[in-house]
């Protein structure tokens, strides 16, 4: 399979190529730039390559959520090279994307009896198995989700959400880490607040094309590819120019 995924979230503008389970990706901080940088990288992805829009399988973006411009972008570059090219396209969770940096590659895992695992399965991500992921939201606000990993992929405990750092919560069990820039923006809330139940932090991880590159495949596998007229930015916050006091009291 080989797909083009594409991610405008943020301050960081990034696109990836997966080509059959190897990775290609470009990344900048953008600040401003995502619309005159992105494609630019795209055609050099492309033909470092040595292939052409029409040999992909498809195009995924990072849906969200994050920026409001950014997702707009994404969104409308992904539907204007999959009309051209008649390819069908997905969107990928940016906090879905930040719990697939927090581990490694694949190892077998040797703290189970064997024959626990269902045939084929034996094989487990190093990855932690549970992650908290916070993304800056801005004004005051973060965005958050926690998933859990099993051998399919990601599972979502905690569905993405837009609140007051002091509404995150670490749902129930141990070995919970926390990722994402959240931790640094709000850190003075949410560390204090959630530090005793998370075994390590790492603020350091943002939404990133390449990391969406095998969720994105494992969205098309799962047949969940639509056609581009439908690719949509995931936006969770629907007013933007909200007072403090108006956003606490939405949250109240």
């Amino acid at each position: 399979m080989k797909l083009l995924v594409l991610d405008t979230s943020t301050e960081w503008c990034s696109a990836a190529l997966w080509l059959d389970g190897s990775i290609v990706a470009r990344r900048v901080l953008a600040g401003q730039r995502h619309s005159s940088l992105l494609l630019p990288m795209v055609d050099e992805l492309l033909r470092e390559a040595g292939v052409t829009l029409r040999q992909l399988d498809g195009i995924g973006y990072g849906a969200g959520p994050g920026s409001f411009t950014g997702l707009r972008i994404a969104c409308a570059v992904t539907q204007g090279l999959a009309f051209g090219a008649d390819l069908p396209v997905v969107g990928v969770s940016t906090l879905e994307s930040i719990a697939e940096q927090t581990g490694a590659d694949c190892v077998l895992r040797q703290d189970r009896p064997q024959g626990e695992y269902p045939e084929g399965h034996e094989y487990l991500a190093a990855y932690p198995l549970r992650v908290l992921t916070v993304l800056d939201a801005r004004m005051a606000e973060v965005y958050w989700a926690a998933y859990q990993r099993d051998e399919t992929g990601w599972r979502a405990v905690s569905e993405p959400q837009l609140a007051l750092p002091e509404s995150v919560e670490v749902p129930p069990g141990g070995d919970w880490i926390g990722a994402g820039n959240g931790f640094v923006a709000a850190g003075d809330v949410l560390r204090p607040l959630l530090s005793a139940r998370l075994a390590r932090i790492d603020d350091t991880l943002m939404p990133d094309a390449a990391a969406m590159a095998p969720l994105a495949a494992r969205a098309f596998e799962r047949g969940e590819a639509v056609d581009a007229a439908l690719a949509a930015p995931i936006y969770l916050r629907d007013k933007v120019a909200l007072t403090v006091d108006e956003r606490r009291a939405r949250h109240a």
